[in-house]
Formats: C-alpha cells, structure tokens, sequence
C-alpha cells in the first residue's frame, strides 16, 4: 500500500509555514462559491468568530519578514483538519448545524420508523413497508403528525452533535498522530467515534425518550411539556436515562462501523482529501447504511425501553417497567422471535441512509467555507503589509 495515497495533508506545520503541502488540500472545491459574498455578507459576524486562529503573532511576523518570497504566497486553505490552533467552536458549529439539519429532514421517516419497532402494534398502526405507513399517518391523522416530537429534537441534536464532531476530531488528530504518524488511522476513526458517542448520547438520550413517546400511536401526550412532566411524574427522572446503556451498546458499534466505513470510502473516493461533496455524499451514505443494518437489533431494544410499549407491557401480564438490555432482549424474542429484532430495518437503512450523507456533506461543506474564509482573510492581511 502506498503511503503518499492515504496521506492526509492535514497539518499547516508551524516549523514549515506555507509549504505546498497545503496547496493541494482544497483545490478541487476552491473554485465553489456560495453565490459569491452573499452568504459571508449574512453571518460574517458569527463566522469571523469562531474561525480558527492560525498561527500566532510572533509567527506571522517570522514568515514575512524571514521567509522567500515563495514561502510568503498565501496557499490553498487546508480545510480537512482545519489549522493548527483551530478553535473547537468551529468543529462545534459545524457540528451543530449538521446534526439539526440531519435530524429534521429526515424524521418522518423516523416516525415511521418507532411505529414499525412496536412489538404489539394496534391493528390500525400495523403498517406494509415505509411509503404505506408514511400515507396512511398523513391521511388518518394529519398531515404534521409525522412531526411530533420534531422541537425536542433539534433542541437535543444541536448541543449533542456540536460535543461529537469536536470531540471526534479533536481525538482522531491526536491518536492518529500517536498510532500511524502522518497518515490516516481506522483505529483512531473507531476510538474517536466511541468515545464522541459517550458525550452525544448524553445528551441526547432524554430528547429520545420524548421524541419516541410522541410518535407512538395513540400517543397519550399533549404536547413536549405535556409528556416530560407525566414521565416525571410517573416514572422518575430514571426513566429518560433507562436506555442509555442500551444506546451506548448500540451506538458504539454503530458509530465504529460508521466512522471507519466513512474514512476508508473516503480514502478510496477521495485520496487527497479534496473538498469533494459528491463523495461526502456517497461515503456518508453508504457507511450509514452498513452501520444500521448491523445495529437494527439493539435499536429495537432501545425503541422498546424508551416507549415501554403498553400493549407489549399488557401482553406480558406485567405491571411494571421493562428495564436494562437484557430485559429487552428477552422482552423482544419472546414477543416476536428472531425475527422481531430487524422490525423496522428497512425503515432505519432508509432513515440512516440520507442523514448521514446530510450530516457529513453539511458538516464538511461548512468546514471547508469556514477554514476558506479565514483563509481569504489572512490573504487581504497579507496583501495590506506589500
């Protein structure tokens, strides 16, 4: 395997500033442009402020004034690992907007995806494939109620998302750097990935539980307040965090595969690490997909502990909650058998599919625009003192 195919040009070294190894890293995007300074013109503000520092003073001053003229010509941003001093609040607002965005798309389809995990559905709630359940939610009961649930998502993805993608970069720079120096490493991927999902799914976790109350058939609950203070009330504070072992079982692997998939489809899609959206796209899409269809087990087990499903409950003759993984599973496999653990998989590959391909070609799309703008910047600063 050759070594300069997989190397990532993600360093803007302090002891090589301006090198060409930065040239390359975004030239095949440099020339997208959003609509021109249409969108810089809006959130100017905002960005200026959480684009990352590159460099220090002292820094800046050693280039122009000792470096060769070669050394002083402003570069290509680097946009894949952002410089060096990048602030977390870039990978966080990057982070944010792709998570909310990733997550509001698509939840119809997660709707549809809780109601096909019910165990012991209602006969009017037992639906074909995801297209005859989407129709028939919409037409017996309203067009917005695929949506339900739709704010305490956004409100949860934001924070969680923003606390995964930086703490998932911020990890795979500093262990790919201690495991395979100078080049990519599918162990970090991995161990970067699990342990962004520890922070994620804690924050997450009790939007969960909301969310997949309120899209259940017949839901009881009026409104996100409605149904956060009965489960207070009636089951503790306990109850918003009952799945998050199972979660965390569920999306370590998950995010594993995912994250792993993601890097090596990259490497073969886009070697160079170029601002590629078509194979942001593809990448994310197809890791998603292989990482849900793996994981559907667990995820049925999650659905079950977080809506503790009456008619499931009533059929089992028990009065009280379904707790832990392990009462899950056997709760699964007795009600449904083997089979009842892939309920709801095509719905989920479906669901998956889209929004990880949004989430990263978001996510990247807006790591790129933010390292270019700083870069455009520190190019009019260069352009002042000649």
């Amino acid at each position: 395997m050759e070594v300069d195919g997989f190397v990532r040009r993600r360093r803007m070294s302090a002891e090589t500033p301006g090198t060409d190894g930065a040239v390359a890293g975004a030239s095949a995007g440099a020339e997208i442009r959003w609509h021109g300074g249409r969108f810089w013109g809006i959130s100017e503000g905002i960005v200026g402020s959480l684009s990352p520092v590159i460099g220090g003073e002292s820094d800046y001053q050693a280039v122009q004034l000792h470096g060769p003229v070669e050394a002083r010509e402003s570069p290509e941003p680097d946009y894949e690992g952002l410089p060096q001093g990048a602030s977390t609040s870039t990978y966080m607002l990057a982070g944010a907007v792709a998570g909310i965005m990733e997550h509001c798309l698509m939840f119809p389809i997660d709707c549809v995806k809780t109601r096909m995990q019910s165990l012991q559905p209602d006969p009017a709630a037992r639906y074909r494939n995801v297209m005859d359940a989407l129709w028939r939610i919409v037409r017996t009961e309203g067009i917005w109620r695929p949506m339900r649930g739709l704010n305490v998502t956004a409100v949860g993805a934001g924070p969680a998302h923003a606390m995964y993608f930086a703490c998932y970069e911020t990890l795979k720079k500093k262990l790919s750097d201690v495991i395979h120096p100078g080049a990519n490493s599918h162990v970090a991927n991995g161990a970067a990935g699990c342990v962004a999902t520890l922070l994620h799914d804690a924050v997450m976790n009790p939007a969960e539980v909301v969310k997949q109350r309120m899209q259940m058939y017949n839901s009881p609950y009026r409104s996100v307040l409605d149904c956060i203070g009965a489960v207070w009330r009636k089951e503790g504070t306990g109850a918003f965090y009952r799945s998050y072992t199972t979660q965390l079982t569920m999306n370590v692997p998950f995010q594993a595969l995912h994250f792993m998939a993601y890097e090596y489809l990259q490497e073969a899609l886009n070697p160079h690490r170029h601002y590629n959206p078509s194979s942001h796209v593809v990448s994310g899409a197809l890791a998603g997909a292989l990482a849900a269809a793996a994981t559907t087990p667990l995820d049925v087990c999650k659905t079950l502990l977080n809506t503790q499903e009456s008619l499931a409950l009533h059929s089992l003759n028990s009065g009280g909650n379904i707790s832990g993984l392990a009462h899950a599973f056997r709760t699964v496999y007795r009600l449904g058998g083997l089979p009842a653990y892939f309920k709801g998989v095509q719905a989920r590959i479906i669901y998956q599919m889209p929004s990880t391909a949004i989430s990263w070609s978001v996510y990247e799309f807006f790591k790129y625009m933010i390292t270019k703008h700083q870069h455009e910047k520190r190019r009019r600063d260069w352009d002042g003192e000649k």
